[in-house]
């Protein structure tokens, strides 16, 4: 294993960056069912108050804040022949399909409290699950190299796996189970097949991922040695030590709120597409693919864009176009330059822009995974002490608040909008035009204004590619002098 005297600035091999990347896939999955259809199943199919669906995911959330940085610290301290990220891969799979089965196998007529609880709890072993997997995951890409622009590569085959896993998951959901000529996206009785097809296709890969990057053990880090703690002193300290990195903190709140404006609109999707544009199964599959592809064709162009470009600047493109294409159809069809439902142009039009806001919105999405493996040699430059677990935890919280924060604040925006719920309300023609009208300024305008506070976050980060090569000069002359002092 490397140890704090070695460097690892080195070139990934293909064949590993690709087995972590496919990791990702299994999180991609989880994520797209969560932030597109748990809301609308419990809401609109199942009936469930629109805020104590969103309630329930975010309590959820709450205890995410709790066990992301402690999977976090677990595997930064853990110690075995598997190295320290490779236990919690193997044994969190099998764990995280159970639990994502039993989300979307309520039993029938359990009432609106029944509703709530089963969601709260099968939400909360569902994401408690992909912790202990998705954590550990992700700090063993920052371990994996510390040359600046290898960490992009890294960051970008787990970006473009995890959004092949988000395409896979509506493809699979609006493709077959929830298409039409199935019931469509109210038919109760597709939901536990369309969870069973996903949990198979998470534990495949999650398990491929572990046995792929196993040959990249003796490359990682070793866990430090540190003074005997409780694990609850340990998070505390942890978590305290990573928030005063001033790069950490800017990001983290920044991110966060990107996270969250994306959940809000991820968790109205199918609302739009089924009531506000009216776009048939296959519409809607067309734009939710599109996303996913301009997502992926954005992989290869960051790459690109961070060798005449800095990182920082690829945040901020992506986070600002993101919320000016949201916008921009939103307002178009509320002020009359739109085209009308039922007009071939107007799903042209959304495909395109749906992928145009894909390619626009990877560059802030790649750079901040890579941003953020650049923030853990800044922390061990200034406390000595590596901590990539406590890092990526908070990345994995900033994740799941798109789907937490995100529903949470969908669901009380639909109930306050007063939104009819129920599987009789099938068109636009079934909801009250201002609720219609209501329910597009929730989704465009509202929301990505937030994207301002957002860009204010990210313009007070300052880690350069400069200050990042002479932090990693005196890391590795700082490990020599350790390595040749004696015991």
């Amino acid at each position: 294993m490397t140890t704090p005297s070695s460097s690892n600035d080195r070139i990934v091999p293909l064949s590993s960056k690709f087995a972590f990347g496919i990791g990702q896939y299994a999180e991609g999955l989880k994520n797209t069912a969560f932030s597109l259809f748990i809301l609308f199943y419990y809401n609109q199919v199942l009936g469930l108050s629109g805020t104590l669906a969103g309630a329930a995911l975010f309590i959820a959330l709450l205890f995410d804040a709790v066990t992301d940085p402690l999977a976090g610290s677990l595997s930064d301290n853990f110690k075995s022949k598997l190295g320290r990220r490779h236990p919690f891969m193997y044994l969190s799979a099998v764990p995280l399909a159970l639990a994502f089965v039993g989300l979307f196998s309520p039993p029938e007529s359990m009432g609106q409290f029944g509703l709530f609880a089963w969601l709260t709890i099968f939400a909360i072993l569902t994401r408690g699950a992909m912790t202990l997997y998705h954590v550990p995951h992700l700090a063993l890409g920052a371990e994996l190299t510390e040359n600046f622009h290898e960490r992009t590569k890294v960051v970008a085959f787990r970006q473009f796996f995890g959004t092949f896993g988000n395409a896979s998951a509506v493809v699979i959901g609006l493709g077959y189970f929830f298409a039409d000529s199935q019931g469509g996206r109210l038919g109760i009785e597709n939901y536990t097949p369309y969870a069973i097809t996903l949990a198979i296709l998470m534990v495949i890969t999650i398990w491929y991922s572990a046995y792929g990057t196993q040959k990249e053990i003796p490359h990682l880090s070793v866990p430090p040695e540190k003074p005997p703690m409780s694990i609850g002193k340990r998070l505390v300290q942890e978590a305290k030590d990573a928030f005063t990195n001033r790069s950490f903190r800017w990001l983290f709140f920044g991110v966060l709120i990107v996270f969250v404006m994306s959940g809000v609109n991820n968790a109205l999707d199918l609302y739009m597409f089924q009531y506000f544009w009216e776009l048939t199964g296959v519409q809607m599959l067309w734009a939710q693919v599109a996303l996913m592809v301009g997502l992926m064709c954005g992989v290869f162009l960051t790459t690109t864009l961070h060798r005449y470009t800095d990182k920082k600047f690829g945040v901020i493109l992506g986070t600002g176009s993101w919320a000016v294409v949201q916008v921009i159809p939103v307002v178009l069809r509320l002020t009359g330059y739109f085209p009308e439902n039922g007009d071939p142009l107007l799903v042209n039009i959304l495909v395109t822009l749906k992928f145009l806001q894909g390619i626009l919105l990877q560059q802030s999405l790649v750079s901040f995974g890579s941003m953020m493996a650049d923030v853990t040699d800044e922390h061990e430059y200034q406390s000595g002490i590596r901590q990539e677990g406590i890092f990526f935890g908070a990345i994995a919280f900033s994740a799941k608040a798109t789907s937490g924060f995100g529903s949470f604040i969908g669901g009380l925006g639909l109930d306050i909008i007063k939104w009819p719920t129920g599987p009789s309300i099938k068109t636009a023609a079934d909801i009250p035009p201002e609720t219609l009208v209501n329910l597009g300024l929730l989704y465009g305008p509202i929301v990505a204004a937030f994207a301002i506070v957002s860009l204010w976050c990210f313009s007070h980060y300052h880690l350069t590619k400069e200050r990042h090569s002479e932090i990693l000069q005196v890391l590795r002359k700082r490990r020599a002098t350790t390595s040749s002092t004696p015991d």
